[in-house]
C-alpha cells in the first residue's frame, strides 16, 4: 500500500505592496473605513464585508472578515450560507437580508443602478443615518477589495482583530 501525501499549491507573492508606496492613501482609507463603520452593527458589518468580498473574489478580505466574524461570535452556518443567502433567508433577519440585497446591488451594478425596490427595502429597515453609514461601509469594502484583488494580496496570515 502506497501513501501519497498531498501538498498545497505554493503561495503567490503580492503583485504590489501598495501600502508601502502609497502610505497616505492607505491612511486615508483607514480613516474612511473607521468613519463609515460608526453606528453600523459589527456583526452586520462583517456579513456585508464578507458578501462583498465573495462577489469581488477578494481572498485577502474574505480571510480577514471571516476571521473577524467568527471572533465576534458569528456562526459557521451563517457564514457558509452567505454566498447563497437568497436561498437561505431563514438564517438571517429581515434587516440583514435588506443589507445583503443592498450590498449586492451596490457591488455588482449589473444594470448600472441600484433598483428602487432594493433601496426602499433597506430604507424601511435603516433610518437615514444608518442607511448612509451602511452605504459608506459597502463602498469602502468595495474599495478595499479592489486594492486586494488588483495587488493580489495574500490571504491566510491575518489574525482576528488585527486591523480593527
Amino acid at each position: 500500500m502506497t501513501t501519497t501525501q498531498s501538498t498545497n499549491a505554493p503561495e503567490e507573492s503580492p503583485r504590489l505592496q501598495w501600502v508601502k508606496f502609497a502610505p497616505e492613501v492607505y491612511k486615508a482609507m483607514v480613516r474612511l473605513d473607521a468613519a463609515a463603520r460608526q453606528g453600523v452593527d459589527p456583526v452586520l458589518l462583517e456579513l456585508v464585508k464578507i458578501r462583498t468580498s465573495q462577489l469581488n473574489h477578494c481572498a485577502f478580505c474574505l480571510d480577514m472578515h471571516t476571521k473577524d466574524a467568527f471572533a465576534a461570535g458569528e456562526s459557521v452556518e451563517r457564514i457558509v450560507q452567505l454566498s447563497a443567502w437568497e436561498e437561505s433567508r431563514h438564517f438571517y433577519t429581515e434587516k440583514e437580508l435588506a443589507a445583503l440585497a443592498l450590498t449586492e446591488a451596490v457591488t455588482v451594478l449589473t444594470d448600472g443602478f441600484v433598483p428602487d425596490e432594493v433601496f426602499e427595502t433597506a430604507a424601511r429597515h435603516f433610518d437615514e443615518t444608518e442607511l448612509s453609514q451602511l452605504l459608506a461601509s459597502i463602498t469602502v469594502i468595495n474599495a478595499w477589495n479592489r486594492f486586494g484583488v488588483t495587488c493580489r494580496l495574500v490571504p491566510g496570515h491575518y489574525t482576528a482583530g488585527q486591523h480593527g
